[in-house]
């Protein structure tokens, strides 16, 4: 089976494994879930999340943000790690928003990715999720654990396994994509012990027997 194959069978049954799969970031607004994914950074949603509803409430606007205590922010950011360079991010980021884009996120590649401290992966997060927008692919841990188990790239550098996936996966499906195979690492493709015995995706995963002892489990069937 060639990647191109794969691809087009997993985008059929990787559906009906995660049909509810979405981004784990709560927010409300396009500011909300860029300044959530900018806290993500090394850290996990679940976190995030304990720490935005008080973050939210108290800094309602690009501008609240930019004219923010650094101390403050960094206190109320603190549990999500890297908590200064965090805060130079989100108060820059607003800043030329409100500046530059007159308060509103920007909705397009080349000017999210133009803010300070945002990244492609940061920008594709916001385009697909606050914008509905299929612009890339976001490719974080367990996007690159997954596109190397399933062997849709030999590379390792983030930018580079994006090019790859996105010419296996229909562009209509890059957004929900990422949202599959994040949600499979977190439930099952794990990083130390994967649990294949259970996997919904085991025969169409070429590294999956690798994983299992022989005689140890009967192979799962994939859901197509």
């Amino acid at each position: 089976m060639t990647s191109r194959e794969r691809v087009a069978r997993l985008v059929k049954a990787l559906p009906k494994v995660y049909p509810g799969a979405h981004c784990e970031l709560d927010f409300k607004n396009p500011l909300e879930l860029l300044v959530a994914t900018i806290l993500s950074a090394q850290c996990t949603d679940k976190r995030v999340n304990m720490v935005t509803p008080a973050l939210f409430a108290k800094y309602r606007t690009a501008k609240d943000y930019a004219r923010s205590s650094p101390s403050t922010l960094e206190t109320m950011i603190r549990p999500t790690g890297f908590f200064r360079n965090k805060t130079k991010s989100i108060r820059a980021a607003a800043a030329a928003i409100e500046t530059e884009h007159g308060g509103r996120v920007p909705d397009t590649m080349a000017k999210l990715h133009a803010l300070p401290g945002v990244g492609r992966k940061t920008a594709n997060v916001v385009l697909g999720n606050a914008f509905g927008k299929d612009e890339g692919i976001v490719v974080d841990t367990h996007v690159v654990r997954l596109s190397h188990r399933l062997r849709l790239t030999g590379e390792t550098d983030p930018e580079k396994i994006e090019r790859d996936l996105m010419k296996l996966v229909p562009r209509e499906h890059w957004t929900n994509w990422s949202h599959w195979l994040i949600w499979h690492g977190r439930r099952r493709c794990f990083a130390r012990k994967p649990d294949c015995r259970r996997c919904e995706i085991f025969s169409l995963c070429p590294s999956g027997k690798k994983f299992i002892r022989s005689g140890e489990a009967r192979e799962p069937e994939a859901l197509t």
